[in-house]
């Protein structure tokens, strides 16, 4: 199993970013990934920035020299397919053979972003198409494209498109059942198959704990110490997961850094 980590991309400063991704090559963590969104909200209503996917895509690509990069997940509404293939290939020369792009074709919870943009919403007809079209266009570019989602149509769209599908929040039951839906319909031997979740994570127990008690995050949080972190993704591995890739409480943290590289070494031994 390979880890992942996502890196903070709600904030002004891009180095925040470029620095979490150092970390976590020197931790020897498989893989960071970044989120693609206009802005986002925070837990009081109030307005936070984002930094554009593809652009710091490709900082994070020419910043690091070993890592998979990669996002969680590219919204294929915001960009026409033919746009987004393009920028992808572009990453992918910074970056040869690192490049793995999650496509998924949005949310409720992008609705609010899209219209204040006025780039619509569409409904999910026509977005399940948009998504389509942007797998498509991207298989060739030199980059590994996951569809994101849980969607039954998003689902097989991924069998039948992709090179891999990421399940963000997913508890193990239902990870469980659509990763094995998957690994009976897609015709890839290569099919990468990854869980992506929030986690709170710290040096004990305790100290993950507080993390949650001071978010306004729920039960979908994963909480813990490197080794029961472990333990948990192990699951996930044994249920189809190639890639576990974790979305830390406290994104800007370094620290998150070192405690995945010890879930990675971790997971090595089992």
């Amino acid at each position: 199993m390979r880890i992942g980590l996502t890196l903070p991309s709600f904030v002004e400063d891009p180095d925040v970013a470029i620095q979490m991704a150092l970390a976590a090559e020197a931790a020897e963590i498989d893989g960071v990934f970044v989120y693609d969104h206009l802005f986002r909200r925070g837990s009081d209503g109030t307005r936070r920035p984002a930094l554009e996917g593809v652009a710091l895509l490709g900082a994070i690509a020419s910043a690091t020299s070993r890592i998979t990069v990669g996002a969680m997940v590219m919204r294929s509404w915001l960009r026409p397919a033919a746009s987004l293939a393009s920028s992808l290939a572009s990453v992918a020369r910074i970056a040869p053979d690192r490049v793995k792009a999650g496509i998924g074709a949005g949310d409720s919870e992008s609705r609010e972003e899209n219209e204040s943009f006025g780039l619509g919403f569409g409904t999910l007809d026509e977005r399940i198409k948009q998504l389509e079209l942007s797998v498509k266009a991207t298989q060739g570019a030199g980059v590994s494209t996951w569809v994101g989602g849980t969607n039954s149509r998003v689902v097989e769209l991924a069998a039948q498109y992709a090179n891999g599908w990421n399940g963000w929040g997913l508890d193990l039951e239902t990870f469980s059942r659509l990763a094995n839906n998957l690994l009976t319909t897609t015709a890839s031997s290569s099919f990468e198959i990854s869980w992506g979740g929030l986690v709170a994570m710290a040096a004990n127990d305790e100290q993950a704990a507080e993390k949650v008690q001071s978010s306004s995050q729920g039960s979908e949080v994963l909480v813990g110490r490197p080794a029961v972190l472990a333990e948990r993704f192990i699951r996930y591995r044994d249920a189809g997961a190639d890639w576990v890739v974790v979305g830390p409480l406290d994104s800007e943290n370094l620290a998150n850094a070192g405690y995945l590289g010890e879930v990675r070494t971790i997971l090595a031994t089992k």
